[in-house]
């Protein structure tokens, strides 16, 4: 009897090795070739996968969702119904703090770069951040809108930050205990617990 194939777990097999690749070399110089020599398959079989470069880059985009996800569900600060701290425990995944979230975010610098010429890939990264900034704003909605800011504007202000600490850390500029509490003194203004951001600590700098 044939062995039947799962072909969602070749699929992000794939995706998996592209995203090594990506962080790596950068998205501009992946091909199909260097993933399948990473992933150890034929790079026929990647193209059974997928027609185009641009077909992979978006399922590795769902492939990274669902690490964040998953990480959510073992992450106790994820439940419950206080609105900031499932805010503070979704952002928090978005920063490079450990092994599995720098590849993240080398992949995700690059990922803006190259949507910059590549209009499916661009449409699909703002179709994740539009949502993404709802989901924030609605939970600063939720917790009674107590802060100085309007929800949609510091919902978009945190994810601007966010991005810009992942970026701080992967250049070595900031350690990321640092960034982490920058992210919490953000976090309680858009919430009302301060009326303005504390300054972060130099002593984190590593610039």
């Amino acid at each position: 009897m044939p062995k039947q194939v799962d072909h969602h777990e070749r699929r992000t097999l794939l995706a998996d090795a592209l995203l090594r690749v990506a962080a790596n070399r950068g998205l501009m110089d992946v091909s199909l070739r260097h993933v399948a020599a990473e992933a150890g398959v034929t790079a026929g079989m990647v193209q059974h996968y997928f027609r185009t470069k641009d077909e992979m880059m978006i399922f590795a985009l769902d492939v990274v969702a669902a690490r964040v996800q998953a990480r959510l569900e073992d992450d106790p600060d994820a439940t419950g119904d206080d609105p900031r701290r499932l805010v503070g425990a979704l952002l928090v995944q978005l920063l490079p703090l450990d092994a599995d979230r720098e590849l993240e975010g080398r992949v995700a610098v690059a990922y803006h770069a190259y949507a910059a010429t590549r209009p499916d890939v661009a449409a699909r990264l703002r179709q994740d951040t539009e949502g993404m900034r709802a989901a924030v704003a609605g939970r600063i909605r939720a917790a009674g809108h107590a802060g100085p800011l309007d929800p949609e504007i510091a919902a978009t202000g945190l994810l601007a930050l966010v991005e810009g600490l992942a970026v701080h850390v992967l250049g070595g500029h900031l350690a990321p205990d640092a960034a982490r509490a920058t992210l919490d003194g953000h976090l309680d203004v858009a919430f009302g617990s301060v009326s303005t951001p504390p300054r972060a600590a130099r002593s984190g700098s590593r610039a």
